[in-house]
């Protein structure tokens, strides 16, 4: 007797001595299903997204505010460059015609007063009043 697995006294299986070919083999197969998860873990899940979607909006919202007020003081700041020159510029303008002013008023006939106060001179030849 052959020695099978420990015991002596177990008959070998005809089986294998003789090779017949198999017809059919048996074969299992495993399949495991996934469980789905409960509902309550499901709205826990989908809370959370929400949530982490919700504050993502809130900084996008914020920092698209925080970007125009800062374009606005750009174009502030553009805006007071541009009005700093036109005002350098009518200033100039203004000193120029402040040192015309003398020449003109000879011009019309004005005459700068010997001594202050008021002193109004008529021309002659608009007082015509007939």
């Amino acid at each position: 007797m052959a020695y099978t697995r420990g015991n002596l006294a177990v008959k070998q299986k005809s089986a294998e001595r003789s090779y017949q070919p198999e017809r059919y083999r048996e074969t299992t197969k495993v399949v495991t299903r996934r469980s789905q998860l409960p509902v309550g873990e499901k709205l826990l899940y989908l809370l959370t997204v929400l949530i982490c979607v919700a504050v993502m909006g809130g900084l996008l919202l914020q920092n698209s505010g925080i970007y125009n007020i800062k374009r606005q003081m750009y174009n502030m700041d553009a805006e007071i460059q541009k009005m700093n020159t036109e005002i350098n510029e009518l200033s100039i303008q203004k000193e120029v015609l402040e040192q015309q002013i003398p020449e003109k008023a000879a011009e019309l006939g004005y005459v700068e007063p010997l001594v202050e106060g008021f002193n109004v001179t008529v021309p002659t030849s608009t007082a015509d009043h007939s």
